[in-house]
This record gives C-alpha cells, sequence and structure tokens, in this order.
C-alpha cells in the first residue's frame, strides 16, 4: 500500500512456467453474514497460514473486488505441484474448510447464500509478459521481482520471446588409462615363439 514507485519502465522476472490462481467467493444474500462471514474469514486465515511458511510455495497475492458482493484473490505460485500439495494437505487450513463445506453440503445445510470459484492457469515460459511504469513491485513483478524493461526487450514480442540462458554442460569426464593392457584402449598381444624359435 505505501511501497515507493520503482521509476521507469520494468518487467517481471519471472522465468519458466508460471502457476496462477484466482480463487474468490461471491454474496449471494448479504443479510445472511453468518454464511459468508466464516468464508471470508477462512480466506483470510489461509493466506495468513501461507505468509508465515513459504516453504508452501505461495510467491505472492493481490487482494481484489469485481462487486460491493465479489471478491477474490489473484495467486502466484512455485509450481502446480506445490499448489496442488497446499490444497491437499492435511495439515493445512484449505483441507479444513472444504471439509466443512462438503459437510454442510451432505447435511443440506448450504442454501446459496454464499458463492465459491476458483479458476487455476498454468502458463509456460513465452505464454506471458508483462510491463510495468512507475509502479512499485505488483502482482507478478511484486511475486517474483522486477527487472528494468530493457532486461527482457523494451517491446512485448520481445518479451514473450525471451527465455532463460542454458546453463553450460559439464564436460565429459577424461577415460582412465587401463592399468591391464598398459594404455587407454590398447589391446595386449601374446606373441608365442613358433618352431625354430
Amino acid at each position: 500500500m505505501f511501497a515507493k514507485p520503482q521509476p521507469g519502465y520494468t518487467t517481471a522476472a519471472a522465468t519458466g512456467d508460471t502457476v496462477v490462481l484466482l480463487i474468490g467467493m461471491r454474496i449471494n444474500r448479504f443479510w445472511a453474514v453468518h454464511h459468508w462471514g466464516p468464508v471470508m474469514f477462512s480466506m483470510f486465515r489461509m493466506l495468513h497460514e501461507l505468509r508465515r511458511a513459504p516453504e508452501r510455495g505461495l510467491l505472492g497475492r493481490i487482494l481484489l473486488t469485481a462487486s460491493p458482493r465479489t471478491y477474490y484473490v489473484v495467486q502466484y505460485w512455485e509450481s502446480k505441484e506445490k499448489l496442488y500439495g497446499y490444497a491437499s494437505a492435511p495439515d493445512g487450513f484449505h483441507h479444513t474448510a472444504w471439509g466443512i463445506v462438503n459437510r454442510k453440503l451432505r447435511q443440506g445445510k448450504a442454501r446459496g447464500h454464499v458463492g465459491l470459484w476458483h479458476e487455476t492457469y498454468i502458463v509456460p515460459q513465452g505464454g506471458y509478459e508483462s510491463i510495468y511504469f512507475d509502479m512499485p513491485p505488483f502482482g507478478l513483478a511484486g511475486a517474483t521481482g522486477s527487472l528494468p524493461v530493457e532486461a527482457r526487450g523494451r517491446r512485448a514480442s520481445q518479451r514473450l520471446a525471451y527465455r532463460e540462458p542454458e546453463p553450460e554442460p559439464e564436460p565429459e569426464p577424461e577415460p582412465e588409462p587401463d592399468s591391464v593392457s598398459g594404455g587407454a584402449g590398447e589391446s595386449a598381444v601374446r606373441v608365442e615363439a613358433g618352431p625354430g624359435a
């Protein structure tokens, strides 16, 4: 909220695949605070849990609203494996919250007071680009860091074409000399004495 803007043009420092999760809720009946209030509280509790455990893989998030009824979070994850791992981890609050929702559904206690939704996008390298002007790190750049735009290209097409340089291959180890034959690749030859030797 009070972050200092970075002057000029910047771009996100993301490399490889980018995993984006949009997750949110819609208040269908404002008066049913006892139904949508706990859902909103659960969303904040999960974000707090993830902030305290960076090893779970959440890189960054943005809280947004689409209307007075709809609230959601844009999340950036290290990998789809970490995202799915958190979603199903028995020690995570997400697992507990979905257990409560499913139990209410089975008991017929879900009455349409609040809607839930999520969308997951796994964007391969070359399928995303970004640019920011006089902005503090935000969105993907807030999650992965930012670079001067020249590091990836002034044009969107250049940034989309950017690939992280491949690491240099390690040289093959030299073969060790063969101690039996006296040298690598040489074969031992036995000469037998002929008749008359």
